[in-house]
């Protein structure tokens, strides 16, 4: 997991990423990585809770 924290309180899960972050380019190279669970996760204490989230920006056309 990049840049993401999650907490359950109750039955309301919060996710928190900063969008001030990157990691670099996606896999194809079209985007700039912000934050990512790389690929499929439970939910903090819900194990038959999953989550997979990806969050990232369109790379800037090049010159």
């Amino acid at each position: 997991m990049k840049n993401v924290e999650m907490k359950l309180e109750g039955d309301i899960l919060t996710i928190k990423v900063d969008v001030t972050k990157e990691f670099g380019p996606s896999a194809s190279g079209k985007t700039i990585i912000i934050a990512t669970t790389e690929g499929n996760i439970s939910v903090p204490e819900k194990d038959d809770v999953k989550i997979g989230l990806n969050v990232y920006r369109k790379k800037p056309a090049a010159v």
